[in-house]
């Protein structure tokens, strides 16, 4: 049976299997015809490093291995003040936004994992995809989120902008 923990990521001892799982995650990317998202040494060492100084880089591990990364970061996210051709569902409430999620392709049930792991410590979530990452689109789509527009990395490239709000019923 396996055994799946998701915990925050240790640097230095966990990069060289995290970078292991960015490579992974690029190849299924090129893979399905997803050329320009993460290129040019993105994501890197240094962008873990900074999501883990922000509280928020994790691993997934499968049976003690590292099998996945993502960023789980709490707002504001600068590049989600402007949203363009849309609106977020609220703008008012503070959320939490998921970024840089890869895998090992042999690994199934990731996605799901991290997104009962989010909805766990946060109701109202956000993230973005690039506009060619169509298996990263089924899988938003498909947990719920709703598309409310798009917004600029603050390169200028465009990624597509979704958010999903779970009610919390409150504790009697």
């Amino acid at each position: 049976m396996e055994h799946r923990i998701i915990r925050k990521v240790s640097l230095p001892s966990d990069a060289e299997r995290v970078m292991e799982v960015f490579a992974a995650g690029k190849a299924i990317m090129v893979k399905s015809g997803n050329l320009n998202q993460w290129i040019n040494g993105y994501p890197s060492l240094e962008v873990v490093q900074s999501d883990m100084e922000k509280g928020g880089g994790y691993v997934v591990e499968d049976n003690g291995q590292i099998v996945a990364y993502f960023a789980f970061l709490s707002s504001p996210e600068l590049t989600y003040s402007k949203i363009y051709e849309g609106e977020w569902i609220d703008d008012t409430l503070p959320y939490h936004v998921i970024h840089r999620i890869a895998s090992f392709p042999d690994v199934h049930g990731i996605f799901q994992s991290i997104m009962e792991f989010c909805f766990e410590r946060e109701s109202n979530i956000r993230i973005d995809t690039h506009c060619d990452n169509h298996i990263m689109q089924h899988n938003i789509l498909k947990y719920g989120f709703q598309y409310c527009g798009i917004i600029l990395l603050a390169n200028g490239d465009e990624r597509l902008a979704y958010q999903k709000i779970n009610c919390r019923i409150p504790p009697p």
